[in-house]
């Protein structure tokens, strides 16, 4: 009898361990995991900046005749498709991030485009309130990249840990997924180019 009670303590004493350790793999993704969603949540705070600037952009330069209608309609199409596309942060796989990023594209060239066309309109460029937009936008674009930067750092603190060894066995048990990244693509991580007029001409 006593040898079996000793039996008994030990399988118990066993399992409880095992539960342990798997509990703490567990409580680490589930950590790592709500980092990342939190972290993207960040990055939809700041493309979400930048569609709320545009409204006020267009109607400013709207204000002055002859601008180019189809520049103006190239920026409010890409804002209403960029609304359109929302994530599921939990499944953030390569094509829902893929799809994500040519909508913010689309909005990034048009108001690269609605930039450059106001060089052509001195009276526009010196419009307090298109300088003051300029100035909101430039500083969204870089909160843009150091978010997404952010993102990617923790992404790939969370996908390391769930390809590791032993955590690779229970990642899929416990439906951790990996997460993609953002693509260093040169063309939609690059600001719009914010050109200040000079007060002295």
């Amino acid at each position: 009898m006593k040898k079996g009670y000793i039996v008994l303590i030990a399988v118990v004493a066993f399992f409880l361990i095992i539960f342990m350790w798997v509990k703490g793999i567990y409580n680490d993704m589930v950590t790592q995991d709500e980092a990342v969603t939190a972290q993207w949540h960040q990055v939809e705070t700041q493309y979400q900046r930048r569609l709320d600037l545009i409204p006020n952009l267009v109607s400013t330069v709207q204000g002055y005749a002859n601008f180019e209608k189809s520049t103006l309609t190239d920026v409010v199409n890409a804002r209403a498709s960029a609304t359109k596309v929302t994530i599921d942060p939990s499944h953030l796989d390569a094509a829902s991030l893929q799809q994500f990023q040519q909508a913010q594209q689309q909005v990034s060239s048009s108001l690269s485009r609605l930039l450059v066309s106001v060089e052509n309109y001195p009276d526009l460029k010196a419009d307090q309130n298109f300088m003051a937009l300029q100035a909101q936008l430039e500083g969204t674009e870089n909160r843009i990249a150091t978010e997404r930067r952010r993102f990617n750092e923790v992404a790939q603190g969370f996908n390391t840990y769930i390809r590791r060894f032993p955590q690779n066995i229970f990642a899929g048990m416990f439906g951790m997924q990996s997460r993609a990244y953002f693509e260093a693509d040169a063309a939609a991580s690059q600001a719009p180019k914010v050109s200040f007029p000079d007060n002295k001409k």
